[in-house]
């Protein structure tokens, strides 16, 4: 779960993390309130999910109460690489004396946390690890000693951090990193981290990734999901229960198994079709699991045509094949589908569908052979 910049500063403060003093606002007269109370100039900022905000015109600074109501204003509404402004950030303008980045990212490769830290802050960290990779050093930390002083002061001289606040910067560090551990978060990154002309180190944006597996261990950070930048199949998805990823085909898939379901993605992809989803019914999905899914396949208007591949352990055929023949009664799908049943129950579930004569439906005996009629049937 990604957090808006307010939100990951909020949480990065909560850990003794130094961040600018700010207010969120919805609209352009609490953007005003914001301002006058907080003192000019200040920043006004755009709240969005992406990078680049500034590059793009989402975040300004105001001299003045009615510069702070034009700019915010204009930044209301205002479309950035695909997503609506909805929320502004005001916060002091901070004095800066350098710029730096710093980040820790849960390096799945090597299953430790990987501490990155660059006096090239204020870039784009790919542009810098291209240009100039030797201006990033990096470590992994041992998740069992966890990170420690002697790692911060390292990480400061091999960045080429200045002298006099080598030490604040590898504690700032450590803060970070505690607040990685204890949000059980993916990422925290802030670019930029500012060292002011009092040499005071402070966060002046945070970008946040929390691990969504981990929400039920922090109720708190669950609620600053932000709905309204969530895809809404996706949404959909996740209130149903169903493992569900959205892609850019035009092909919905259902099978049962991470495993089965990448294959199935696979063959229809070697048949020439582009898949619409990958969708996961999970073993021992009920009929009720089945409906849900296609509800949540054909919510896609893009989605032409439908593969179920169903290969019975734990599932068995015959629920699914009730669930397909109630979703039929409740939703009255339009498109083709493609249904391949096999293993457990898969007489009794294939008997099902051609007893039930569910119009526009067509079997398949092999997942070749299935993936081969939808891409057909789609074109």
């Amino acid at each position: 779960m990604d957090l808006l910049e307010y939100q990951g500063k909020q949480l990065l403060a909560r850990h003794g993390i130094p961040v600018p003093k700010g207010r969120v606002a919805a609209n352009s007269e609490a953007a005003v309130a914001a301002a006058n109370e907080i003192g000019y100039p200040c920043a006004i900022k755009a709240q969005v999910q992406i990078g680049g905000r500034g590059k793009l015109g989402g975040i300004k600074i105001a001299a003045n109460e009615a510069q702070a109501r034009e700019q915010a204003s204009a930044i209301l509404g205002m479309d950035i690489r695909g997503l609506t402004v909805h929320e502004l950030w005001i916060e002091g303008a901070s004095s800066i004396a350098s710029e730096y980045y710093a980040s820790i990212v849960l390096d799945r490769a090597a299953k430790a946390p990987l501490v990155l830290l660059s006096t090239r802050g204020g870039m784009d960290i790919e542009q810098v690890a291209e240009e100039t990779p030797e201006a990033i050093a990096s470590l992994h930390v041992d998740p069992l000693l966890g990170f420690q002083a002697f790692h911060g002061r390292r990480l400061a001289y091999e960045a080429g951090v200045d002298g006099d606040v080598v030490r604040a910067v590898g504690a700032f560090l450590g803060a970070l990193y505690a607040t990685f551990v204890k949000e059980e978060a993916m990422l925290v990154e802030v670019n930029p981290l500012v060292i002011t002309p009092e040499r005071e180190v402070v966060a002046l944006d945070a970008k946040v990734t929390l691990d969504d597996n981990a929400l039920y261990r922090h109720p708190d950070n669950a609620e600053l999901r932000d709905l309204s930048a969530e895809d809404p199949q996706e949404r959909m998805a996740k209130e149903r229960h169903l493992t569900f990823v959205k892609l850019d085909g035009d092909i919905g898939i259902l099978g049962n198994g991470a495993g089965l379901v990448m294959s199935t993605l696979d063959v229809v992809a070697q048949h020439g079709g582009a898949p619409a989803n990958f969708l996961d019914a999970g073993g021992g999905a009920k009929a009720e699991a089945i409906t849900a899914a296609v509800e949540v396949i054909l919510s896609n208007p893009k989605v032409k045509a439908v593969l179920f591949n169903i290969f019975g352990g734990i599932t068995r055929c015959d629920e699914v094949a009730r669930g397909l023949i109630e979703a039929f009664d409740q939703i009255k799908p339009q498109v083709p589908f493609v249904v391949r049943l096999d293993g457990t129950n898969g007489v009794e579930g294939r008997a099902l569908l051609e007893e039930a004569k569910l119009p526009n439906v067509h079997a398949a005996a092999t997942m070749d052979e299935a993936a081969a009629a939808v891409v057909e049937l789609a074109k």
